[in-house]
């Protein structure tokens, strides 16, 4: 397989560096060229892989359909890969439609809010724009994977799992988030895209219920503590908006489906921080006038903090990402947690990139490797849930991910308890 990986930030390098690790003697990834806005940069990444003819680095303005589209040509790619800001998703997207390539991103196109009740109805949702093209890439057979990196993308892997082999009938699903990660000599720093991150947390928060459907509530809403696993501990999580909660109901609401939420453990410091962006309008994305000069103030926010992809060094601790699961498992109450927890030390000497884009960036990687065997395949614009979820996880510890489970207290857990207990296990 031959992919355009459009963006070599922080998520790009982690993809390049895992792909090469999990494929040295190009089995099934042929070629992967590097391409950004900087070209400088795309040289940088480039150079550390150490296979130019393999990897070799391209500019691209990804605002621009047609540039995109004739780097595709002229690399004769067979699938664009997106890792650039949900806010670039749709000129990628179009731009792998017009060249007859298969598209993968790790976030759906923008929401935009209802502009009367922003904190209690939907307007445009997330991936909205995408979905209402399904039927077009149907008809040329092409196939657009989208929310395909860690979350959306694992935790949709980890839902479809769940509802084949973990449950009878599904009641809830929440994505929960946290992380205990600290990076020495900064008070505030973004482990992932800034522009993307003050996006999501700061938009209404999205919450669907099988009686409701899709509605918003006010960011950073139902606060719960939640017990993330292998030494991370209790945090306080609060309602963001993603893309899971348009995704699995789309595809598991007739599993016995009745509510799905995503919460992230934020901190109270930095929500008090994207509070103060917010009422400063340093989140907005239109640009104001500065002197001679045209800006968007979350531009240069995004500018002004430590860039992600260049503070692994001084970040420590681990991240974990997954899905809280609750439903009936042989007519007994079950809840369970599926997760994968990344350790930013291990992360840094295995690949040289940071835990949270490492963690983001593997998930693609598994993705590339299924589609190229045939494993996973369709057309249409898809997620992850629209595929068996055993090959990806069955990948995931030789990827040096390995997902884990924990049991929560249930019917279901203390009757397999005393199950074991009277047969000696």
């Amino acid at each position: 397989m031959k992919v355009l990986l459009v963006g070599s930030g922080g998520v790009g390098e982690a993809v390049a560096a895992i792909a090469k690790r999990r494929d040295p003697k190009r089995e099934w990834l042929h070629r992967l060229v590097l391409a950004d806005s900087s070209l400088d940069r795309a040289r940088e990444v480039a150079g550390k892989l150490g296979e130019p003819e393999r990897f070799p680095a391209e500019r691209v303005d990804a605002s621009r359909k047609q540039e995109i589209v004739a780097l595709a040509n002229k690399h004769e790619v067979e699938l664009i890969l997106n890792a650039c800001a949900p806010n670039l998703n749709m000129p990628i997207f179009d731009a792998a439609f017009e060249a007859g390539c298969n598209y993968m991103d790790m976030a759906m196109s923008l929401s935009e809010r209802h502009p009367s009740e922003p904190y209690a109805r939907t307007h445009v949702k997330l991936g909205d724009l995408q979905y209402a093209k399904s039927g077009e890439w149907e008809k040329r057979g092409l196939l657009a994977l989208c929310g395909s990196g860690v979350e959306p993308g694992l935790s949709d892997v980890f839902a479809r799992y769940a509802a084949d082999k973990l449950f009878d009938e599904l009641h809830e699903l929440g994505v929960r988030d946290g992380a205990n990660l600290s990076v020495e000599g900064y008070e505030v720093a973004f482990g992932f895209s800034i522009w993307t991150t003050i996006e999501e947390c700061l938009n209404p928060p999205i919450i669907w219920e099988r009686e409701k459907g899709w509605f918003t509530t006010e960011p950073f809403s139902e606060p719960e503590l939640f017990e993330f696993p292998e030494g991370i501990g209790p945090l306080e999580v609060v309602n963001v908006e993603h893309e899971e909660v348009i995704q699995m109901p789309r595809y598991l609401a007739d599993r016995g489906l009745k509510r799905v939420t995503f919460k992230y453990a934020l901190g109270e410091e930095f929500i008090r921080v994207l509070k103060t962006l917010r009422s400063l309008g340093l989140d907005r994305t239109a640009t104001i006038r500065v002197g001679d000069v045209e800006v968007s103030p979350r531009d240069v926010v995004a500018a002004a903090a430590p860039n992600p992809a260049r503070i692994g060094e001084a970040m420590k601790g681990k991240t974990a990402a997954g899905l809280w699961a609750r439903g009936l498992k042989d007519g007994l109450e079950r809840s369970l947690y599926l997760y994968q927890v990344a350790d930013n030390e291990q992360c840094m000497r295995e690949l040289g990139c940071q835990a949270v884009v490492a963690q983001t960036a593997f998930n693609p990687v598994i993705m590339l490797e299924l589609l190229a065997a045939g494993t996973w395949s369709g057309a249409g614009v898809h997620n992850p849930e629209a595929f068996p979820a055993e090959p990806f996880l069955q990948r995931m510890e030789s990827y040096g991910f390995p997902p884990g489970m924990v049991e929560m207290d249930s019917d279901y857990r203390r009757a397999r308890d005393a199950r074991a207990l009277r047969e000696g296990w």
